[in-house]
């Protein structure tokens, strides 16, 4: 069995990614919010609208570094698991992709409503039934479903189809509809600005009838109309240039769609008088009664007398069709990917990570996703201001991680971390994403903050229950706490150690291939290695480039390296002995490939790295350009490098003197010979005098490492070098510890046994376990090389 990591494809451009951002906020914030923010706040709802605009902005800043760094399918989600962790990876997923179901059945419940409007009192004859009405009332048990909910689940339903087609089908889709709808509302605006009315505005106690301090709690309620920009990060691996275009169209469709809400609440502001905000009515659908004010008359053209009052009311309602519709269409589309992100890093289960054989979409996720909004609709349907509120909730607390993540990317220096657009201000500028988040949700009413906290909590228990036992991936503010636990407080220490992914007790091997055609040796060896420890093997082929060539997925040189590693990978695993033991596959392209052996074993937490020596290997040439950084840090795991000559381990040798290393080099014949069959002989080299103590102490290791069946071989010579090379001449494969001075400072200067390697005619494995050596001792080593 084995794991190949899917990517969707890049076909969304820089106009249909505004369009899913400007669709997604533009709907039911403009239709359907403005009659109850009123309500709430008085004219002055319109410095709610700037208020939410303005913290969405601050938000959308930050996004967009992140995006531009990481385009990745999942958008906030993966930028939070990967720099905070699974757990709130958890929260953040689990609380987008609840937000958003939530949204999508508040936006396609605003469909319903405008929809009964437009159909209302229309009837159709059914043979054998009669006239009935196009929307009527259904009866589902205790369920009552009015003419509004049975819109939005025909809203509902059209529009899971549409993604469940494809991201290339859905932009097109926005991109009509945002197009259209703009045109509508831009006569609107037109037209409305003549029928302005300041006195209406001003009149029944001013422009804030109701007090000032009911601004940020306006701005609480209607925050949902901005939720549409961090879902454009969520395509981001779908986006053509990402870090070109995901900044502009992030900032850019919060810029627009503010700019659009200030200029039309405004006009309803002084077109509908205050008081009439209270009315049902006009409280559902208050754009449709601004028409009604508006177009009360009659133009003059040419002399005739043209009525439009029926035309510009029936074309506000499409505009709210269209509006409402696209946002409902673009929150799946987003909600539908973040499902998919999980998935892929095994948050949730990885049935919902299947990639559609046709239409290249994650269609279990936008199924499952679908069925949820439209059982939102059926059981939470007449209860809009909870949805919407529930939305912008548990959104606050994921733009609040957002932020939080990217001044943990900042300040942990990733090396992987370069995005192409950086925000201003830093760190002004996260920290007041933060604060002002988490601020507005103060605002909220308890019911919504209570239901949010339910789902928040629910990730929680989740993650501690399932997430926890599959995902491996670990946050880079744990990694960075857990490095340094003498510099942190100790309950940072123990809080990032307690919420650590179980699934990293999995044993894995890591195996670098420098060369797919001609390495299948490399993987043999770690799966016999994992399956000693009932484990899996993860076959890494690094690629290195130039640093001219830009390592960004956008490249298609980049890509092509990428596919054509993948297919040679898939041959070597199906033509190697795996031994029925699991490997996973990944491609890496850096700039260093020595160095990204290390870093990927530390990202990953593998147990072992077994990798290749010898001509061939790009991690072998040129090592007096190495950076001597990676010679001052201890390794991050056990190391088998293998001098490959043949590989036969019929007949192992094993020279010994005590030691960690040594202790590795047990092992990993004690592994080859419970599944090989291997017979192991132990050398110790001493001087002749101290033949009966290396007897007794070859013995006595012999036993405490499970090798008492090994041939014990002890030689007088004192002359180390020489006797190795001896002892080998009757071996099939040598086994020896690095010494002291260390694998890496051996490979880069030379050492006793590095000049072993080069004497005998069998394979030689290299074996080297992590130890606590000082900088002195990592880049010179010790005196002596006896430690083996």
């Amino acid at each position: 069995m084995s794991e190949t990591e899917e990517e969707l494809a890049k076909d969304l451009g820089l106009v249909s990614a505004l369009a899913i951002g400007i669709g997604t906020m533009i709907g039911a914030g403009i239709f359907v919010l403005p009659g109850v923010a009123a309500q709430e706040a008085g004219p002055v709802v319109v410095v709610s609208f700037i208020v939410g605009g303005s913290i969405a902005i601050i938000n959308a800043l930050s996004v967009s570094e992140l995006g531009t760094a990481m385009p990745k399918a999942g958008g906030a989600y993966y930028y939070i698991n990967r720099a905070l962790g699974p757990m709130f990876g958890s929260i953040s997923g689990m609380g987008d992709w609840m937000g958003l179901a939530f949204a999508s059945a508040f936006y396609s419940i605003g469909f319903g409503s405008y929809l009964a409007i437009l159909l209302s009192g229309v009837v159709v004859s059914i043979p054998l039934v009669g006239t009935v009405e196009l929307l009527p009332t259904i009866v589902l048990g205790p369920l009552v479903l009015s003419d509004i909910q049975i819109g939005a689940l025909i809203a509902g339903i059209v529009f899971v189809g549409v993604n469940y087609i494809g991201a290339k089908e859905t932009g097109g889709v926005q991109t009509v509809i945002v197009t259209l709808l703009l045109g509508i509302l831009t006569v609107f605006a037109v037209v409305g600005f003549f029928s302005f009315d300041w006195g209406t505005v001003t009149a029944e106690g001013g422009i804030a009838p109701l007090g000032y301090g009911e601004i940020l709690p306006g701005a609480a309620l209607v925050f949902v109309a901005y939720l549409g920009y961090a879902k454009i990060a969520t395509i981001g691996e779908e986006l053509k240039n990402p870090g070109r275009n995901l900044p502009i169209a992030i900032i850019g469709s919060v810029a627009i769609v503010m700019t659009i809400y200030t200029i039309l609440v405004g006009l309803l502001m002084g077109i509908v008088p205050f008081q009439d905000f209270f009315l049902e009515e006009v409280e559902n659908a208050p754009m449709s009664h601004a028409a009604e004010i508006i177009f009360d008359y009659q133009f003059a053209l040419a002399g005739f007398e043209i009525p439009v009052l029926g035309v510009g009311v029936t074309s506000i309602t499409l505009a709210a069709l269209l509006a409402t519709a696209s946002s409902a269409n673009a929150s799946i589309l987003a909600s539908a990917r973040i499902n998919f992100a999980m998935g892929r890093d095994k948050i949730v289960t990885d049935w919902l990570n299947e990639i559609h054989p046709r239409f290249a979409t994650p269609y279990r996720s936008i199924a499952v996703t679908g069925a949820m909004i439209l059982l939102f609709i059926v059981v939470l349907g007449g209860s809009l201001e909870i949805l919407a509120k529930a939305a912008s909730v548990l959104h606050l607390i994921v733009y609040a991680l957002i932020n939080a993540a990217l001044i943990v990317f900042r300040e942990a220096d990733v090396p992987e971390y370069d995005p192409d657009f950086t925000v201003p201000l830093y760190p002004i500028t996260p920290i007041l994403g933060v604060v002002l988040s988490l601020g507005l949700i103060y605002f909220m009413d308890a019911t919504e903050i209570a239901l949010s906290m339910v789902f928040v909590l629910g990730a929680i228990v989740w993650y501690g229950a399932y997430a926890r036992n599959y995902t491996s991936q670990e946050g880079v503010l744990s990694e960075y706490i857990l490095s340094r636990p003498d510099e942190m407080p100790d309950v940072a220490v123990s809080a990032a150690t307690a919420a650590q992914p179980k699934a990293n007790e999995e044993y894995t091997v890591m195996v670098p291939v420098a060369n797919p055609r001609t390495e299948s040796t490399l993987l043999s060896l770690a799966s016999v290695i994992a399956k000693a420890n009932d484990g899996r093997v993860q076959a890494v082929h690094i690629v290195e480039v130039p640093d001219q060539t830009p390592l960004t997925e956008g490249s298609e040189h980049v890509r092509r390296i990428d596919d054509e590693s993948q297919k040679l990978m898939e041959r070597v695993r199906d033509s190697t002995e795996t031994m029925d033991v699991p490997v996973d596959i990944k491609t890496i392209v850096s700039h260093r490939s020595f160095e990204e052996i290390f870093n990927a074993a530390q990202r990953n937490k593998v147990d072992k790295v077994v990798m290749g020596w010898g001509a061939g290997r790009p991690w072998s040439a040129g090592r007096a350009q190495r950076p001597l950084d990676e010679l001052t840090h201890a390794l991050p795991c056990d190391f088998l490098v293998l001098r490959d000559r043949g590989l036969e381990t019929d007949r192992i040798l094993v020279p010994t003197a005590g030691g960690p290393d040594s202790v590795l080099s047990a092992e990993a014949a004690r592994n080859l010979r419970d599944q090989l069959g291997s017979s192991i002989t132990l050398l110790h080299v001493v001087d002749e005098s101290d033949t009966g103590e290396g007897e007794r102490f070859l013995t006595e290791w012999a036993t405490q490492h499970d090798l008492e069946d090994a041939d014990i071989r002890i030689d007088t010579s004192g002359d180390v070098e020489g006797a190795i090379a001896a002892a080998a001449g009757d071996h099939s494969l040598l086994i020896i510890g690095a010494t002291e001075r260390g694998l890496l400072s051996r490979l880069v200067r030379g050492s006793l046994a590095y000049d072993v390697i080069n004497d005998v005619d069998c394979s030689v494995l290299l074996a080297e376990r992590p130890t606590s050596r000082t900088l002195r001792e990592r880049l010179f080593g010790l005196q002596t090389d006896d430690d083996r």
